[in-house]
């Protein structure tokens, strides 16, 4: 066997048949499997799949496992030479998957791999991106990303002036479609299971590197990722989720100091963001607003009110109310 695809899925049946629907009319010179892994869905996914994409291996997990540990179920059922994960609310073109296993065959030196991922409209998305550090997170914070035009000491958590157009070695790549050697991959032991939602592929990605073996990036294959069909059901939810992960990550790699300091960068983030949508009051029509600038507040509160390192040791934070009319 060639090729893995794990595709995780949570009551994602308006979006996950279009996603099997490519791999399967794109992937027809390599040998592969797919494995769903669902967390729990209660929109008839399930039986949606067995229905229409029989030949898809659906493994039940029964709850929301989050992203990490849904991942791993499908990640240890695998038998293939590389494992893809694959978000399912994107599509595969122009043979892309067999373009990126004929990539990494190339170049047995990496042991991870990205490809070009597009919005819906055909704009780049930026999958790649430079490890977060404390630093590069203020840049970002601050919206002063252009700076990098300047000086390389300005990169923060873009290739700032790159278009995706060109191969090259990058830190990591979005978790929406990232490929592994297998056997890198669970020597590893797959995602981080601390990880919920968010910077699970940035970890795997720098323990990849750790390990002694890049992660390569090429233009040859091109998926298109629609995005947010989850988060955009709860925004609350996903961006606390979001923080707690991003903690959890600078306490991992750069100890309590790291997790303290990424409060800052945090509070910061949320702060800029807070008094441009506030400017956009002026523009009362915006779709949202008022929810937006709500969750801003108690995105904000939950920060200011954390411990980072008590939370990692102890599970500690602080409680906030769902936005009105968002679950969270």
């Amino acid at each position: 066997m060639k090729l893995s695809i794990v595709v995780l899925c949570w009551n994602d049946k308006t979006v996950i048949g279009d996603c099997l629907r490519s791999i399967y009319e794109e992937t027809r010179e390599i040998d592969f499997e797919v494995i769903v892994s669902d967390n729990g869905s209660s929109d008839g996914s399930i039986e949606f799949i067995h229905q229409a994409y029989p030949r898809a291996r659906v493994l039940e997990n029964g709850k929301n496992l989050g992203f990490a540990q849904g991942n791993n179920v499908g990640i240890a059922q695998t038998a293939g030479q590389y494992v893809l994960i694959l978000n399912p609310d994107t599509i595969v073109h122009n043979h892309a998957l067999e373009n990126l296993v004929a990539f990494a065959d190339r170049h047995p030196e990496a042991g991870a791999f990205g490809c070009r991922v597009l919005n819906r409209d055909g704009s780049f998305q930026g999958p790649a991106r430079p490890f977060p550090t404390i630093w590069r997170n203020w840049i970002a914070a601050l919206y002063l990303r252009p700076l990098a035009y300047l000086s390389d000491v300005f990169t923060s958590d873009t290739y700032t002036g790159w278009d995706g157009l060109t191969e090259r070695e990058i830190d990591w790549q979005s978790g929406c479609c990232i490929m592994c050697r297998s056997d890198v991959l669970k020597d590893l032991g797959g995602f981080d299971e601390q990880f919920f939602y968010h910077y699970e592929e940035v970890d795997l990605c720098r323990r990849v590197w750790n390990a002694g073996y890049s992660v390569r990036y090429t233009p040859e294959a091109a998926i298109t990722h629609l995005g947010g069909q989850s988060v955009n059901r709860f925004p609350l939810r996903f961006e606390l989720e979001k923080c707690r992960s991003r903690y959890r990550y600078f306490y991992k790699h750069f100890g309590a100091v790291g997790a303290r300091r990424s409060r800052l960068t945090n509070l910061a983030w949320i702060r800029v963001r807070q008094l441009g949508w506030s400017l956009a009051c002026i523009c009362p029509s915006i779709h949202g607003l008022k929810e937006r600038l709500e969750m801003y507040h108690r995105t904000a509160y939950w920060n200011a009110h954390i411990d980072p390192v008590k939370f990692i040791q102890n599970g500690e934070e602080p409680i906030v109310t769902p936005v009105a009319n968002q679950q969270s």
